[in-house]
């Protein structure tokens, strides 16, 4: 096995080495590769992950609301039958 950290170690002796140019034309390589990545992800039907979470949130709370509005139909409904039960 490698040792992680002289892996690390040398990567960042090669980088420092490196005349500034190339660190400079590898920073721009990094944009740019990530700006066609965002570009072509903003094509696809998807959502972002905070929109994701928000309607999930959303989707929670709808289903709470649900739940109590279910149980109270289901405590109406009791009442009104215990109503005609009594009235029979």
């Amino acid at each position: 096995m490698f040792d992680s950290k002289k892996l690390e170690q040398l990567a960042k002796q090669i980088h420092d080495s490196m005349p500034q140019p190339v660190k400079e034309l590898g920073a721009d390589v990094d944009s740019k590769v990530r700006q066609v990545i965002q570009g072509q992800l903003g094509k696809l039907d998807v959502v972002s992950r905070e929109e994701f979470d928000v309607q999930t949130q959303v989707l929670l709370r709808t289903r709470q609301k649900l739940t109590e509005m279910e149980q109270k139909i289901a405590d109406i409904e009791a009442k009104l039958s215990d109503k005609n039960d009594t009235a029979e």
